[in-house]
């Protein structure tokens, strides 16, 4: 039996052991799934803990279909989804003045990714948790998780074009900060 499976099965079993043992092999996994919706480590720290708990009172109904790791991922996604509902005061803007035509023009240029490109993992990470919430909502669940605009909208309880406008205002915003990032690398003070 592999590892992985015993690890399962002395978890549906309750064993504190296994538990432990499960979290910390996923927890760093989880966390980077974590800080992806979340503005900040402490709220990713709340969400991970969270899911956690969904986890192990839920892992009975765990039956070998897929992988376990997406079925954890799955779960912290909805986590994370449902801390931004309770957390969420107002609804997204509907903006889609125009939408369509920018979707079809593309908002990624050549110059942006390349920006993107120069960037270490954690400093992308932290451009993203500067979004606005919807905005990272959206940009996580349509870049990371793969989700198409009808799947975003039933999940956050927002219309398509709201989805597809937040999508394409996540990305000039991040935009926005790349070239504000790269202006400042740029700088270098002279001392004397």
């Amino acid at each position: 039996m592999a590892p992985e499976e015993t690890l399962i099965q002395g978890c549906q079993a309750g064993k504190r052991k296994s538990q432990s043992q499960l979290y910390r092999m996923y927890a760093p996994q989880m966390l980077g799934v974590c800080l992806r919706y979340a503005p900040d480590r402490a709220t990713a720290e709340d969400i991970l803990q969270d899911g956690f708990i969904k986890v192990f009172l839920n892992i009975g109904s765990y039956r070998g279909e897929g992988s376990f790791e997406g079925w954890i991922r799955r779960i912290m996604m909805n986590t994370a989804l449902s801390w931004f509902k309770a957390s969420r005061r107002q609804g997204f803007p509907e903006d889609i003045d125009g939408m369509e035509e920018r979707i079809a023009a593309g908002e990624e240029t050549e110059e942006g990714e390349a920006l993107l490109a120069r960037l270490k993992p954690e400093e992308v990470m932290a451009l993203i948790q500067r979004l606005p919430e919807g905005y990272r909502m959206v940009l996580n669940l349509y870049v990371f998780e793969g989700l198409s605009h009808r799947e975003i909208a039933r999940s956050l309880e927002i219309t398509e074009n709201t989805s597809k406008s937040q999508l394409s205002k996540a990305r000039r915003f991040l935009r926005r900060l790349l070239e504000s990032e790269e202006k400042e690398r740029e700088y270098i003070p002279v001392q004397r």
